[in-house]
């Protein structure tokens, strides 16, 4: 009778989520007492050269943790090469960067206090800067055995990045059967399925997990209309390998509803042209306005909440 009783409710639940190329997102394990001091971090604009941006100055978590422009402002106002992606469950990405040069949040750390172009400045210069906080130094020695270093402050912002996730989605809720999903948000996934979007947008995060050249049914780079910079060539500038060259890591599509701009060049501003050029350069498809509509709200269904948010 029990045995009857779970196959019919397994049959009769409107997704079963093990069979969706799409997981429900979920929290990691973190330690708190880091988190604190890297949430501390994240948001102390000591981390750059003459105190002027923090990490929260590019990934602005009350909204998207992105950026609201194409490309952030560094120190004495330099901008970036690339638009700085959310960094809202990056923990799930298989690299970070669109390039992919760091292999983890940890790794990531280092790259903005380095690049001159973002804090400008050397693990030398910080740690001096850091070391004159004696409550800081002091919190630092309590949890971390070398103290403040290089190592425990990167590890420290990695361990608060990983709590950055946004949970309770619609579209994770309906999967596990705790809620409902429009039937315009229902025909965007299934279309988001049917034409393809879903073989390199998959997982928890919906992306992140793999590269992928943009532009497989179109010269994307010629038809945008402006000239090609080191930036553009992608993952190649990690691996000098040819076939490298225009090739990104996907980028998670949670928050994608949410995003001001799209894309590494930050070329787009609508969530549907987003689409509608996704469609075009990496399927070979044009959809009409219904489906690019439908699956826009498959993606609203995807963003979840985290305490940094604004509700």
């Amino acid at each position: 009778m029990i045995l009857r009783f779970l196959i019919w409710a397994l049959l009769s639940s409107s997704v079963c989520v093990a069979a969706e190329p799409i997981l429900p997102l979920h929290s990691v394990a973190t330690d708190e007492r880091k988190v604190a001091l890297g949430r501390q971090l994240f948001f102390d604009t000591r981390l750059s050269h003459s105190n002027e941006v923090s990490c929260a100055s590019c990934h602005q978590l009350a909204t998207h943790g992105a950026d609201k422009v194409p490309r952030s402002k560094g120190v004495a106002g330099r901008l970036g090469d690339v638009r700085a992606p959310t960094v809202y469950n990056s923990v799930f990405n298989i690299r970070q960067a669109w390039d992919g040069k760091a292999i983890d949040l940890k790794a990531q750390v280092t790259l903005p206090v380095e690049n001159p172009k973002e804090f400008a400045t050397t693990w030398p210069e910080l740690i001096a800067t850091l070391n004159e906080d004696k409550s800081f130094v002091s919190a630092f020695k309590q949890v971390y055995k070398g103290g403040l270093s290089s190592d425990a402050i990167s590890d420290a912002i990695a361990h608060y990045e990983r709590s950055l996730i946004t949970l309770n989605a619609p579209f994770d809720l309906w999967l596990q059967g705790k809620g409902p999903l429009s039937e315009q948000a229902q025909e965007g996934y299934r279309l988001f399925k049917y034409y393809g979007c879903i073989n390199c947008h998959q997982g928890k995060n919906v992306g992140g997990n793999m590269f992928a050249k943009m532009g497989t049914f179109g010269d994307y780079f010629g038809d945008r209309g402006t000239p090609i910079e080191p930036a553009d060539y992608g993952r190649y500038n990690v691996t000098k390998r040819e076939a490298d060259k225009f090739t990104f890591k996907v980028p998670g599509l949670r928050l994608a509803a949410r995003q001001a701009y799209f894309f590494h060049d930050g070329s787009e501003q609508s969530l549907e042209g987003a689409i509608d050029t996704m469609a075009r350069y990496q399927l070979g498809r044009s959809l009409s306005k219904a489906e690019l509509k439908a699956i826009a709200a498959f993606l609203e269904s995807l963003v979840g909440h985290h305490q940094e948010m604004t509700p």
